[in-house]
């Protein structure tokens, strides 16, 4: 294996210098954690800013460096030798710095353009080989304008409802390839379609994502879904001779449909608390009424009772003091 720079220097050939002492290749794979790539990360900002990318790497006394490759460009932008000063690309001059924190690389790119559109990748060297320890798409977006249409620009579905995404590509030629991207909640890549009949889906969506292309015109769907799939989707499209391009992305927010149907039940029971109570009321209004009629009947049979006492007696009175004269 040879390993070259940039501008033509290389790198010994340690693949071919095997010591007594080196493990064999089963065991460096083990150790290394068999050079499986990891997920890929998604960095969206805007022209002029700057980005950090992180490079894990193993640290073993058989690494040699660390590779931070342009990959549609086929260059790399910056090597970092194990002991040494890091080596940048000259296309990169004083907008890259890097730093070694711990166990990973910190990689640092300032002044974004918006040709630093692009799919890179961390590659680790050891003395036998190159493990791809990370992929990572950044988006670079104009403040001027938008290379793709997308609509549309937000939706709000609930909780297992679907939502269509409708991307308009730049040209329909069958060699571009195509991604749909994650770039706030949960950064990452939900589909890249590389030919009219590869395609990847994100462990994530699994059976949930469906798409159809005709001409230059995709359609995507997003069935089932769930809170957590509540993020800014965006399409990018990989033409070759141009930066990657992309467009606004469409912000889901979906629904969280049990805590609006309980809101909607208590607003309901506050309803029926309300009726019963008004009826409660008008249930107490009208015996009261009812008792407060019964008490002035009574009182006015009362009155002409004792009226006719008073009478009753009046006369008795009267009688008596006649015979008493006559006698």
């Amino acid at each position: 294996m040879v390993l070259h720079f940039w501008d033509g220097r290389q790198l010994p050939d340690f693949g071919t210098v095997k010591s007594k002492f080196e493990p064999p290749f089963s065991q460096l794979s083990s150790e290394d954690g068999g050079g499986k790539e990891q997920s890929t990360d998604v960095i969206s900002a805007w022209e002029g800013d700057s980005i950090s990318i992180t490079c894990p790497m193993n640290r073993s006394e058989y690494q040699l460096g660390m590779y931070l490759r342009v990959v549609r460009q086929n260059v790399n932008m910056i090597y970092c030798p194990k002991d040494n000063s890091p080596q940048i690309n000259p296309a990169f001059a004083n907008r890259v710095e890097s730093s070694k924190e711990g166990e990973n690389l910190r990689i640092t790119l300032h002044r974004l353009q918006e040709s630093d559109s692009e799919i890179y990748k961390c590659i680790e060297t050891l003395r036998i080989k190159e493990i791809h320890r990370k992929t990572i798409i950044v988006l670079v977006k104009a403040k001027s304008r938008r290379s793709l249409e997308q609509s549309p620009l937000h939706a709000n579905p609930g909780r297992g409802q679907s939502v269509n995404i409708t991307c308009v590509l730049k040209s329909s030629r069958a060699d571009d390839k195509f991604h749909l991207l994650r770039t706030h909640v949960q950064p990452g890549t939900v589909l890249s379609v590389s030919s009219p009949n590869g395609s990847e889906v994100s462990p994530a969506f699994g059976n949930r994502l469906e798409y159809s292309r005709e001409g230059n015109r995709i359609v995507l769907i997003l069935h089932k879904l769930q809170e957590k799939d509540s993020d800014n989707y965006i399409c990018a499209q990989e033409v070759k001779g141009s930066p990657l391009l992309f467009a606004s992305g469409t912000m889901v927010l979906v629904k969280e449909v049990e805590q609006a149907c309980e809101k909607s039940s208590w607003d309901l029971y506050a309803l029926l608390m309300v009726v019963a109570v008004l009826f409660c009321a008008l249930v107490c209004c009208t015996l009261y009424r009812v008792d407060v009629k019964k008490y002035f009947q009574k009182k006015k049979h009362n009155e002409v009772y004792e009226d006719m006492s008073y009478n009753s007696r009046r006369s008795t009175l009267v009688r008596t003091n006649t015979y008493s004269r006559g006698e």
